[in-house]
């Protein structure tokens, strides 16, 4: 907290740039909730209140973040939205179709649903894996030898209706200090080692730490549209994982199917999937997966907080999510 009322009222310029904030942040925060902006002054007094509150709080609870101008406009206003929008054809990892994805309307608005009042209702049914679209995975999600993390005896634990332990709704709602690498657009079909992620770290000013959230970008977001490209995006070497989980972070993420490269093994290591064996299984490092980081990385935001609120689906290997950034 010290850092961000020492940026504010030590800082002349501070005041400045957090004015020129407040008249924009009230006034969008305004139109966004009323449709109308309150008036110019109200508009600024209450953005500069909610810029500066929300600057205190997050400062409070993620010691260590500063706020440039559009970190501060951010938290005024919406954050980032990490989400990729869902439908039928969206793209998924072949692993988990079927089921895959599907909503299906099955109550509509018509004149024989219409009561005596006027009133009509409309609803549907949802089908999905817990891996489609933006999620989260869960400890339970891979095993080796038949164990899960921690020694869990795999087939022990499971039931028909799930896991007995390590499901997704023993994952916390997550708030912690996020971190963005931005590699750029990265071509697809290659393995990502840990020079490359760890330069763009350091030009980045990136630097995480134990209970922290890695995210990184390969560009591969853009191409959400696109299913036969999308699922041809590179991913992290083993050598990435191990490094993060040495670091104790607490939840690692990127704009591609599975984190890791998923077209071969890894170059070292000899094995499919390395991050899912050396952070789900033997670090207990949880993994997020299709993410959609082009607005953060537009918005140069490489350290912001971190939300995600997995669903509590007891014995679930996965969630879908939409995490946020409040930079």
């Amino acid at each position: 907290m010290g850092i961000v009322l020492d940026s504010v009222i030590l800082n002349p310029g501070g005041w400045i740039a957090w004015l020129i904030v407040g008249l924009l942040a009230g006034a969008i925060a305004g139109r966004l909730v009323r449709g109308r902006g309150y008036g110019c002054l109200v508009d600024i007094i209450v953005g500069v209140i909610g810029a500066f509150i929300g600057g205190i709080l997050v400062g409070f609870f993620v010691p260590g973040t500063a706020f440039g101008f559009i970190g501060s406009l951010i938290v005024a206003t919406l954050g980032a939205d990490l989400e990729q929008p869902r439908w039928s054809g969206a793209p998924i990892h072949p692993g988990h179709n079927p089921p895959g994805f599907a909503y299906l309307l099955h109550r509509r608005h018509e004149p024989r649903a219409v009561g005596p009042d006027g009133r009509s209702g409309s609803a549907g049914t949802l089908i999905t894996s817990e891996h489609a679209g933006t999620h989260i995975d869960a400890l339970c999600h891979q095993a080796v030898g038949l164990k899960l993390c921690g020694g869990v005896d795999a087939a022990a634990a499971a039931t028909a209706f799930g896991y007995a332990e390590l499901g997704v709704e023993t994952i916390e709602p997550i708030v912690a200090r996020g971190w963005l690498i931005d590699l750029g657009v990265v071509e697809p079909g290659r393995w990502i080692g840990l020079d490359e992620v760890c330069g763009a770290a350091e030009a980045q000013g990136v630097r995480p730490e134990a209970g922290d959230v890695v995210l990184v970008r390969t560009g591969n977001g853009a191409n959400w549209d696109d299913e036969e490209l999308y699922l041809r995006a590179s991913g992290m070497t083993g050598a990435v994982s191990r490094w993060l989980a040495g670091l104790g972070v607490k939840a690692v993420g990127a704009d591609n199917m599975a984190w890791d490269y998923s077209g071969g093994t890894d170059p070292d290591l000899g094995i499919s999937l390395p991050g899912h064996v050396i952070l789900l299984v033997e670090s207990g490092v949880y993994i997020l997966e299709n993410l959609f980081l082009e607005d953060l990385a537009r918005a140069g935001a490489h350290r912001f907080t971190f939300v995600c609120t997995p669903l509590k689906i007891r014995g679930a290997t996965g969630s879908p999510v939409r995490p946020i950034a409040l930079a």
